[in-house]
């Protein structure tokens, strides 16, 4: 047997350029990317892949656009459906691939659409706008919602309001697609909470806050129907001695779901930590620089061996050799030119799931 092959898609902000994601092939033992194909969208904000790993979605300005995964990881463009508002800036589907809900940072707004069984995208089935003050004048004062990601059991849905500081935790309808809210986590004021993810069973969440730059950890279970959601943990996703002015960026767990990553602008730099198991609970590897302004995003390579970072103001991608043992970070080779990268997302080839 061959060794297993991925793809990387890249989304980016457009500024003259219409190619918003550019796919490249992932050398595993050198760690590197190698660009394969571009395609031509605006202002890709964010993307995602369907659970059944056949289809991508993208923000665009213009709403959604959805593309079939081909067997050499390129995209086939299979249609444009509009969000009815303003562009937004994450979206994710449900564990059944029969719904995808789209967070709206500029009106505060969700928008849930059915996707049919050939992955393109139909109807809106509810659309919800928060409704509230922050409390921060400048930023703060009104909805942002940053992040919308179903529990793992497909039951729940779980908005992060950035301008709020909580997240809305809503129960989902899966005959009509409505939303009912039916729980709030509180997070602390001024901490703006920007992207969550769950553990592999679903057991625990995370949600990594943008201006207090702390992840917090949450047990979660569910009672007569009811979500809850218990705190257990807050950590700090800089150094003791890091710079001024920095804010979390998004939330990616490796493929194996050991450990958790997140990045800091402003400080400019990548922060692992390993995820207990059996408690949920988080420990720090390494929290260092990543040679780039803004690091938007950034991931484990799927063997945990290498890292890329998105660095949204200096236009790149950088690359580093991983120890985790000793927690370190090695640069490895010549940054990449891309303009303001967003997201990054690994494919393996023929992974898809019926």
């Amino acid at each position: 047997m061959g060794k297993q092959k991925y793809v990387a898609y890249v989304s980016t902000y457009t500024m003259g350029d219409h190619h918003g994601i550019t796919i490249y092939d992932v050398d595993m033992e050198k760690g590197r990317f190698t660009q394969k194909d571009r395609v031509e969208i605006t202002n890709s904000s964010y993307i995602t892949i369907s659970h059944n790993r056949k289809f991508l979605y993208s923000i665009t300005d213009f709403g959604v656009e959805a593309y079939k995964i081909q067997e050499d990881g390129t995209l086939e463009n299979i249609g444009i459906t509009s969000i009815n508002g303003m562009r937004g800036c994450y979206l994710s589907t449900d564990y059944e691939d029969k719904f995808l809900f789209v967070a709206g940072w500029h009106d505060g707004k969700i928008t849930v659409l059915r996707l049919e069984d050939s992955g393109k995208v139909g109807e809106i089935t509810d659309e919800i706008f928060h409704r509230g003050l922050g409390s921060i004048a400048e930023r703060n004062f009104r909805p942002h919602v940053s992040c919308v990601k179903m529990t793992r059991d497909n039951r729940f849905l779980c908005a992060a309001d950035l301008g709020l500081d909580h997240t809305n935790v809503y129960r989902l309808d899966h005959n009509t697609g409505k939303l009912k809210m039916v729980d709030v986590i509180r997070s602390e004021v001024e901490s703006a909470p920007r992207h969550l993810k769950f553990s592999r069973d679903g057991k625990f969440l995370y949600i990594v806050h943008e201006l207090k730059n702390i992840i917090d950890v949450y047990t979660y279970r569910v009672e007569n129907e009811n979500p809850f959601f218990e705190k257990i943990q807050t950590v700090p996703t800089l150094n003791n001695y890091h710079a001024g002015g920095s804010a979390a960026s998004a939330l990616n767990l490796s493929e194996d779901f050991q450990y958790l990553c997140s990045s800091n602008a402003g400080d400019n730099s990548v922060i692992l930590y390993k995820i207990d198991q059996e408690t949920g609970l988080l420990s720090k590897v390494l929290c260092l620089p990543v040679s780039g302004e803004y690091p938007k995003d950034a991931a484990l390579f799927p063997d945990n061996r290498h890292l890329v970072s998105l660095n949204h103001e200096s236009n790149t991608l950088t690359f580093f050799t991983v120890d985790l043992v000793k927690g370190l970070l090695v640069m490895n080779g010549p940054a990449i030119h891309v303009d303001q990268p967003n997201c990054v997302i690994f494919h393996k080839l023929g992974d898809e799931k019926n």
